[in-house]
């Protein structure tokens, strides 16, 4: 018998109640005819009074507790990352598909050693919420990347999300697996103004330190740029920046500039569609993005009122339904363990000032 299982809807749990379960909290409830979640699992009770009275949601303090009153098609791990590999074996260890949050694994020894694991039970069913490729403006870029009109990627430039993060988009843009890489990488430290954080606006000007870290992964006639300070996310004066380039064109920003044949230059921006804006009546919900006149990405959940990141994690959501239901993978945990490796090397890389030579590793394959 489940908690609150809803027949024809994506019913899933989630193991942890901090921050990051929140965003999955608020999709369930925007989008209550696709989502169903049947209980939160957190050790500590007194949090867990909180998640139920603010929620509405039954929370549990163990997986096995929470599986004894439920039958979830996955469940979602959504803890700290040093609890992230013990928590992804001990649903797999009971047979529950699992869509992890990253990173899988905080460092190298954790990844091998939970990629093992993985391995050795044929059956199980691992995802990674990897979300920013299905971010709308993300999705919208790659689109055009695989539309071929820019030919064939040999450079990406990213600067929209850290670590782990950025380096899926740009392997994701250059279509690059696993090769190897030479890494380069530099700290450039400077002040800035403190801007918003989790808990809201600045309650008062305050200088402080930001550290950009800047790499070139380069994989021989392929070059990743990577570009990142942690103030982007919620920062009013730093922006994300996106240059990618193929010998027919290139997309920088907003602009996608490529040639028709080789004297016929063609031009047109990545326009977001809002409805609700300067007296439209459809309601107050994203559309999508245009290029030109053509719909390059369809926000696939109107009209709930989700954010770009909110979208794309419930895109993963859908995703994780349908790859439990047909095996069809988008987000492996071999391509989550080999970003981690990337971005722990890009540290290294900064750390030593010396260049690092990348190696294939145990979910690379032969």
């Amino acid at each position: 018998m489940g908690v609150n299982f809803k027949k024809g809807k994506i019913n899933f749990g989630i193991i942890g109640g901090g921050w990051r379960a929140e965003f999955y909290l608020r999709i369930a409830r925007e989008l209550s005819d696709i989502f169903n979640v049947l209980g939160i699992v957190d050790c500590d009770k007194e949090k867990g009074k909180i998640i139920e009275k603010k929620w509405g949601i039954k929370t549990f303090r163990t997986i096995d507790e929470f599986l004894k009153f439920s039958n979830p098609l996955f469940a979602v791990a959504v803890v700290p990352w040093s609890a992230t590999p013990v928590v992804i074996k001990q649903l797999v260890e009971r047979k529950i598909p699992v869509l992890s949050e990253t990173p899988p694994a905080a460092d190298m020894d954790n990844l091998i050693e939970l990629y093992k694991f993985y391995n050795q039970r044929k059956g199980s069913k691992v995802q990674i919420s990897e979300q920013y490729p299905f971010q709308p403006l993300n999705n919208a870029y790659i689109s055009v990347i695989e539309s071929g009109r820019l030919g064939t990627i040999t450079q990406a430039q990213v600067s929209v999300a850290h670590g782990y993060h950025g380096i899926s988009m740009i392997r994701k843009m250059l279509n690059i697996t696993f090769e190897d890489a030479v890494i380069t990488g530099c700290n450039f430290v400077s002040p800035v103004i403190a801007g918003p954080g989790r808990s809201g606006p600045p309650a008062k000007k305050k200088i402080e330190n930001s550290a950009q870290a800047i790499a070139y992964i380069d994989f021989g006639k392929k070059l990743g740029i990577y570009d990142f300070t942690g103030e982007q996310y919620f920062s009013w004066i730093r922006s994300s920046r996106v240059l990618v380039r193929g010998e027919r064109g290139e997309i920088n920003n907003t602009t996608v500039k490529y040639l028709k044949d080789f004297k016929t230059p063609i031009e047109f921006e990545l326009r977001r569609q809002n409805a609700g804006e300067n007296g439209n009546l459809e309601g107050l919900y994203f559309k999508g993005v245009l290029a030109g006149e053509e719909w390059i990405y369809k926000n696939p959940f109107i009209p709930a009122r989700l954010t770009d990141d909110e979208i794309a994690v419930a895109t993963s959501l859908k995703k994780m339904a349908e790859y439990v239901q047909t095996g069809k993978s988008f987000y492996s945990l071999a391509e989550a363990s080999q970003d981690r490796y990337l971005d722990l090397m890009i540290s290294k890389a900064i750390e030593t000032k010396e260049s690092i030579k990348t190696s294939k590793q145990l979910w690379a394959g032969k």
